[in-house]
Order: structure tokens, then C-alpha cells, then sequence
């Protein structure tokens, strides 16, 4: 595995979340949870956008016939970049005031998955202490409808599907644990939730990726660190990182071996420069692809 680097020297998030790589334009997504904005780089051409919002913003994925869908603090919302409108869709966690959005991915048949966990960012941005296992898990369909599947989750977090479509994984950082759940392509039902896999030691799970051979990249808020799982759940090897914060992954470039990593500067001091930058590593291992919004 080669060296670690730093695509984007002068990006520093808050709170990095939610990458997403379009094989479609080569361009790499993600957001600043805690600074409320989107971005859009294309390694290329080293061209980069980004989008300021009125709400935190957990989620930007690209919809099928143009446009993105973000989730915001208590909605979904379609947003078009050329105006830069944002137009309201569904509350899938509507029942749930005090929660924001958290964990967002897209099903390979299109579907959006959406995890949420009580509100734990002030209107400054400041850390607001998480009291209550009030997160949620949904699935939103092309046409709006609604289903839940999981609820008292403390922080979601962790949402990827196995190749052949027969698996979903989800998390849950203040349970420490990934499970799980039998997965119905055709349908969108994830049932049977079990351990897939928990680790001491290592800070918090947080976000991951999945590459070709079955096995995660998983995220370790916290600790410095991705650990990548086997499919059994075991700890394969663990990849030292140079920020302490590292929040998620996701697989792209020209061959979809970068592995990007986003990360967290909140909380962190000013030591280590690269707290809240972005992340590169190349792998040397084809991973799972991404898939935009249907609806």
C-alpha cells in the first residue's frame, strides 16, 4: 500500500461526512457537517465547487435525472447546482424533532437509506452532549414512500450492501457494533439484523466502504485509524492515519482503487495539521461502487 496523501492542501472540515464518487463525471462529493457545506472536486482537472447551506448537510448524492438529493438537519431536500435552489422532498424522521440526519447511502437499485441520531451540534456549531438513543433508520423510495427499519439508535452510522445484493450493513458507534441484515434486492427489505463485527480499543466506529473482495473499510473516529474487516467480520489489517478524526471512505479515481477518506477537525487541537483534510490512499484493491438517487 502506498503512501497516504492529501489531495486538497487548503480544505480543512469540521465535521467531514458522507463521500460519494460519481463514476459518471469522476467527481468526488462530500460534506462539512458542523460547516454546512457541500463539495464537488474532480481529480482531473483539480476543479472544485463547493455549496453553502442554511442547515447542516449530512449527505449529497447525485439524482438519475440531474441534480442532487442532500439530506439536511430534519429533511431531504433536491437541490440544483446551476441555481442552486433547494427544493423540499420528504422528512423521513419527521416524528423525531430533536434528531438531525446522520448516515446516508444509496441502495444499488436506487433506493436512499437514511440513519438519524439526536441532535448533538448547537446552533453555532458547538458540541451539544448526546442524552437519548433516538436515531432511526429508513428506507425512501423513488416515489417519496417511507419504510423504518430500525429505531433507538444512538449514532448511525455505516450503511454498504454486499456484492451479489444479499447483505446490508449498518452501525450503530455508541452500541460498537456493525450488524448484519438479510437483504432483499427486489424489495428493499433488510431483515434478521446480527453482530457482523466489534472492536475495543479503536475509538468509534464510524463511516466505511466495501471493495470487490467483501471486505470493509471501516472508519475509526477517534483513533488515528481505518480497520478493514474480512467478510467474516474479523480484523483483516489496520491503516494508521495522520488525523485523529477519520469519519468515512469511499472508493473512486480512474480505476476505483482510491480510497478517499473524510475527517473531523472539531474537537481536535491544532497539532497535527491535517486534522479535517481529505485523504488519499491507493489501495491497489477495486472497490464498490456508488449509485445515485432514482427518484
Amino acid at each position: 500500500m502506498t503512501q497516504i496523501h492529501t489531495p486538497l492542501q487548503d480544505i480543512r472540515c469540521q465535521l467531514g461526512e458522507g463521500p460519494f464518487w460519481n463514476q459518471q463525471n469522476a467527481t468526488l462529493y462530500w460534506v462539512d457537517i458542523i460547516g454546512k457545506t457541500a463539495f464537488g472536486w474532480q481529480p482531473a482537472s483539480n476543479d472544485l465547487q463547493s455549496w453553502h447551506f442554511d442547515s447542516v448537510i449530512s449527505a449529497i448524492v447525485p439524482r438519475q435525472q440531474g441534480g442532487f438529493l442532500v439530506a439536511l438537519r430534519d429533511k431531504l431536500a433536491f437541490f440544483n447546482p446551476a441555481d442552486e435552489t433547494v427544493t423540499p422532498f420528504v422528512a423521513p424522521d419527521g416524528d423525531h424533532g430533536q434528531n438531525r440526519s446522520n448516515e446516508a447511502r444509496v441502495d444499488p437499485m436506487g433506493r436512499f437509506w437514511h440513519a438519524t441520531m439526536q441532535n448533538n451540534i448547537g446552533p453555532n456549531g458547538e458540541d451539544v452532549a448526546i442524552t437519548e438513543h433516538t436515531g432511526t433508520l429508513n428506507r425512501v423510495d423513488v416515489d417519496g414512500t417511507i419504510t423504518r427499519f430500525a429505531e433507538n439508535i444512538g449514532i448511525s452510522n455505516t450503511l454498504l450492501w454486499s456484492a451479489d445484493g444479499t447483505k446490508m450493513f449498518f452501525g450503530d458507534t455508541l452500541a460498537n457494533r456493525m450488524d448484519v441484515y438479510d437483504f432483499d434486492m427486489a424489495t428493499g427489505d433488510a431483515t434478521n439484523p446480527r453482530l457482523f463485527c466489534s472492536v475495543e480499543g479503536y475509538g468509534g466506529m464510524d463511516g466505511s466502504a466495501m471493495d470487490s473482495e467483501g471486505y470493509i473499510w471501516n472508519a475509526r473516529y477517534g483513533a488515528s485509524c481505518l480497520i478493514r474487516f474480512n467478510p467474516a467480520g474479523e480484523v483483516d489489517r489496520i491503516i494508521d492515519l495522520p488525523v485523529t478524526n477519520p469519519t468515512s471512505c469511499v472508493f473512486g479515481g480512474p480505476d476505483m482503487t482510491t480510497l478517499y477518506i473524510t475527517s473531523a477537525a472539531a474537537g481536535t487541537s491544532a497539532e497535527r495539521p491535517l486534522e479535517g483534510a481529505l485523504l488519499a490512499i491507493e489501495t491497489g484493491i477495486v472497490g464498490m461502487p456508488c449509485h445515485a438517487f432514482a427518484g
